[in-house]
């Protein structure tokens, strides 16, 4: 199987270096044609450079492709509807959004002021949300639609001094999870991407010889397995430096305790029964958990 993406149009923020910059090359190499987003700010967010998104414009159009550069901030939703607007005057649709922008702000919770936390979470999440809803009606109006979230093991797993980054990195998989619900019968089908690269967001982190093993390019390898026609729907894809895993989320089946024992008391004693792993299953929305509970609570209303 070849994947393609021939006659779509996709748009990819933070697309002036690194990871972003990997995806949109590779699309534009495989046939889309390219809205390269980038504000050309630092990687703490701060000032602002359209050279960076043009240079990859020039390096898409100088290899055959065709690309626009727009220096939309994505936490700011008139920009990013601007952007979206240029994209369909030019080609007349959006096929694909990869949400990559983002900021790093690090520092320990006891040290971080809420400006840096609000900051973080105004670019990752809001500028996720900004350019999911302009996006949004143009993939129903299409019925087709593919959009990839950036998530990260410091949001999944948590890592020392991102409390903000790692928060913001868990809340795009739950933004995720309703979308998927929401765009079934429109076939947008959105998933989630948790890179390790190498890239100026990491450079500091790692020493050269880890940082040349994480090579973008491995990890957008795994970003077109997400947003081609045939992609999966509401998968988290783990990449870098060749490796790709998935993450789920489980719930275990758990225990009821009747009403006249639910005292902390009575969970503490149920605890093995509650972590028992062996029935644990996946849930396809929220309110399947509801509906187990109530199912247990019916069930010990019946006759032995």
């Amino acid at each position: 199987m070849t994947v393609r993406f021939d006659g779509q149009v996709a748009i990819v923020t933070g697309a002036g270096n690194g990871l972003g910059k990997s995806h949109a090359l590779a699309l534009a190499a495989r046939g889309a044609k390219v809205v390269v987003n980038d504000l050309g700010g630092a990687r703490d967010g701060s000032g602002a450079s359209s050279e960076a998104a043009q240079a990859v414009v020039r390096e898409i159009e100088a290899n055959g492709g065709e690309a626009i550069a727009h220096g939309a901030n994505v936490a700011k939703f008139d920009e990013v509807q601007d952007m979206v607007q240029q994209a369909m005057d030019k080609w007349g649709r959006v096929d694909i959004l990869i949400n990559n922008a983002g900021i790093l702000r690090d520092k320990s919770f006891a040290k971080m002021e809420l400006s840096d936390f609000q900051m973080v979470m105004d670019v990752h999440v809001m500028g996720s949300v900004n350019c999911t809803k302009a996006v949004w009606d143009i993939m129903r109006a299409q019925n087709y639609g593919r959009i990839v979230m950036t998530t990260s093991s410091s949001g999944m797993y948590g890592n020392f001094g991102q409390s903000n980054y790692g928060a913001a990195k868990m809340a795009v998989l739950g933004f995720m999870n309703t979308l998927v619900l929401e765009g079934a019968k429109y076939d947008i089908r959105v998933n989630a991407l948790a890179p390790t690269a190498g890239t100026r967001m990491t450079e500091d982190l790692m020493p050269p010889e880890i940082l040349g093993m994480l090579t973008p390019e491995s990890v957008t390898a795994g970003a077109l397995t997400l947003c081609h026609k045939d992609a999966p729907n509401r998968f988290i894809l783990c990449a870098g430096a060749g490796g790709y895993a998935s993450t789920r989320l489980f719930e275990t089946a758990g225990t009821f305790i009747p009403a006249d024992a639910q005292t902390p008391e009575a969970v503490l004693e149920s605890w093995d029964k509650i972590c028992e792993q062996s029935a644990q299953g996946e849930l396809a929305s929220g309110a399947g958990q509801t509906e187990k509970f109530l199912t247990m609570a019916m069930a010990s209303t019946q006759p032995a």
